[in-house]
């Protein structure tokens, strides 16, 4: 093995990030500027569902998203607020945004003008990654053809305009959330690089190009299996090497680097015994910071409270104490890498670039990323539903969940039960400012700029000067997103869950038996209508309960993300549905229960039981039981047999006519 040597100087640390933005862009400005002033020393911006989807806050699908899983941005003067007393000349911001990448970074673009920034110094990255949305995260506006296109034309501006700001995040982190192994996590990613890539290629000069390369950066999930994460990272660095030498031909050592930011993974963290999860953050962040030649160009980590609702300020402080003390207290960064020539870790990192290899090969054969969107979709739903059996069945050990779940209350809790919660009431604050900002501008240049951005959409021209214009005009997150879908057209995601029984069906044969028996007491096959009302897109336990239901033997219907509560009730009706499931994990659970009820009412179909799943504080779930619901699960409630049991009892019509 060879000898790690201390170094003579010291590494830099990793950017300190925290993922943060809430309510409103006065609450999120205050809460960025107070992370800074405790040493963080980059931002990184989480938007709300409708700025990520491109509606603005008063549309009829913002209703009960507004500010919950990030900031609301309408238009430039949120955008304003967002940085108000934060010199963008001198910081690094990540912006986590994908369907309205260019807007937001139009946005961005135009407050640092105000401010007398020079566009040329700004430094940060805006993800712009549309492919991993139709697997992952759904938070996708237009069909993926002219995404790509887009996803490109911000590279291309900000090769010519914004050089030091990367253009694009390829983010594999939302792939490990929906299952994939490391091999599928490596070859996806790398597929996603490589696509765009490819659509950039002809845009600018050949000389030129091997910059551009150096520019596309990516975004990586550590899992608890820290060794086989570390080994992940160190497999990354050599394929992307290997692609962009082979490929691309750049011969420019420093433009084949594998730049990365990761967050450690969310998924991992747990509703049950939630103090465990600061140990499991721990070790996740070891596995891309130990490695010198695989280690992170910046990190956030999740507070340990995520599992159970939004962190507090103190969470997430708690969280980049984390990082402040691996970066300063200890040792690490005075050393080379220290398992370069250990055996064990050559193996495995030669192993997963075989399996990446291979695959890569196979969405080569099928032509490329975007082509390979329903068969890479359907890989992960099966991936996970192989992870979420494993748990079940204990071959997985998760420590407080399918093992030792016997524990004391937790003193982290506290009186606002360990998390914090928006305040009803910023919809409505949100909604009137918008109104004003409407009422102030000036409609006429607003009509010039939309049609000038609409034009150049038309002729495929880059959209990125005439979306700047837009954004100092007054034009609004909505309207922007409405002229690129009245161009493009919009876009359903493939669910990933076929009509034909998997081969997974091992120990459901008791599940099956009894939802034969009760679809014969109903005269026909037992229908379980799963939907997902509002804006989020984390479709993952929903795809399960699908994949399940029907591998037991029940007529399901699941079409995906982003239903209005009409258009779930609706399909309830159409279906003649025995029960009516809802995936909601957004935080916006109460007023979209609270709609599909009212309306199941309406529709004369109040015998029909309603289910609910998501990430559900516990006074939250009584309130939901009030209004109707029969059942309700959150993260704890993982054996997914216990829950198709409970779906055929509740359709079970001598149940149903007892109660």
């Amino acid at each position: 093995m060879t000898e790690t040597t201390k170094d003579t100087t010291k590494d830099r640390p990793w950017l300190f990030r925290t993922y943060s933005g809430h309510s409103t862009a006065k609450a999120s400005n205050e809460l960025y500027r107070s992370n800074l002033k405790k040493g963080q020393t980059g931002l990184s911006v989480a938007f709300d569902l409708p700025t990520q989807t491109g509606y603005d806050s008063d549309h009829v699908l913002a209703r009960g998203e507004v500010g919950k899983v990030g900031v609301p941005i309408s238009h430039l003067g949120d955008m304003r607020t967002l940085f108000d007393q934060i010199p963008l000349a001198e910081m690094n911001t990540s912006m986590t945004i994908n369907a309205t990448a260019p807007w937001l970074l139009s946005l961005y673009i135009a407050v640092a003008e105000e401010q007398g920034a020079d566009p040329k110094v700004l430094q940060g990255t805006v993800q712009n990654d549309l492919i991993k949305e139709y697997l992952s995260r759904g938070t996708y506006i237009c069909p993926p053809a002219p995404s790509l296109k887009m996803i490109a034309d911000v590279a291309e501006y900000c090769y010519r305009e914004v050089p030091k700001w990367n253009p694009m995040n390829v983010c594999s982190y939302h792939l490990q959330e929906a299952g994939a192994t490391p091999e599928q996590e490596l070859a996806y990613a790398l597929a996603t690089g490589i696509a765009v890539l490819d659509e950039l290629r002809p845009r600018v000069p050949e000389e030129d190009f091997p910059r551009v390369v150096g520019r596309i950066s990516f975004f990586v999930n550590a899992g608890i299996r820290f060794v086989t994460e570390m080994c992940k990272m160190r497999a990354f660095v050599d394929l992307w090497d290997e692609i962009c030498a082979t490929r691309y031909g750049v011969e420019d050592a420093k433009f084949r680097r594998f730049r990365y930011g990761v967050q450690v993974n969310s998924l991992g963290l747990t509703e049950q015994q939630p103090e465990n999860n600061v140990y499991r953050i721990l070790i996740e962040m070891l596995a891309v910071t130990l490695s010198k030649k695989a280690r992170a160009r910046a990190v956030q980590l999740p507070a340990w409270n995520e599992a159970l609702g939004l962190p507090r300020p103190w969470d997430q402080q708690w969280s980049l104490r984390m990082q402040q003390i691996m970066a300063y207290e200890t040792d690490l960064l005075e050393y080379g890498d220290l398992f370069d020539g250990n055996p064990a870790v050559d193996a495995k990192v030669e192993a997963l670039k075989e399996g990446a290899r291979a695959e890569l090969a196979n969405l080569d054969s099928m032509g490329g990323a975007v082509k390979s969107i329903e068969y890479m979709k359907s890989r992960l739903v099966e991936s996970n539903a192989a992870r979420v059996n494993r748990i079940e069945t204990n071959d997985t050990i998760v420590v407080g969940v399918n093992r030792w779940t016997e524990a004391e209350p937790s003193p982290l809790m506290g009186e606002d039960g360990g998390i914090m919660t928006v305040d009803p009431a910023v919809e409505a604050d949100q909604v009137a400012r918008l109104n004003a900002w409407r009422a102030e501008r000036d409609e006429e240049a607003v009509k010039t700029a939309l049609a000038a951005l609409r034009e150049a959409a038309q002729k495929g021209e880059n959209c990125m000067p005439a979306s700047i214009a837009a954004a100092k005009a007054g034009v609004t997150t909505g309207e922007w997103a409405a002229q690129m879908r009245a161009v493009h057209g919009e876009y359903r995601g493939p669910t990933g869950v076929s009509a034909s029984v998997s081969n997974q069906t091992e120990g459901l044969d008791d599940l099956r038996d009894a939802v034969n028996a009760v679809s014969d007491k109903l005269g026909r096959r037992l229908k379980f209508v799963i939907g997902k009302p509002g804006l989020d897109g984390h479709s993952n336990g929903a795809e399960q309960i699908a994949f399940r239901a029907r591998d037991c033997g029940m007529d399901i219907n699941y079409e995906g993300i982003r239903l209005t509560p009409e258009e779930i009730v609706t399909r309830a009706q159409e279906q003649d549905a025995h029960v009516v499931g809802l995936s909601i994990l957004s935080g916006s659970h109460l007023p979209l229960v609270e709609e599909v009820m009212t309306r199941i009412r309406d529709a004369g179909l109040g015998h029909v039981p309603v289910i609910v799943g998501g990430i559900i504080p516990e006074e939250d779930a009584k309130r939901l039981l009030g209004m109707g619901v029969a059942r309700v699960y959150t993260p704890k409630d993982f054996q997914l047999n216990r829950i198709m049991m409970d779906v055929v009892e509740l359709a079970d019509p001598k149940d149903v006519a007892a109660e």
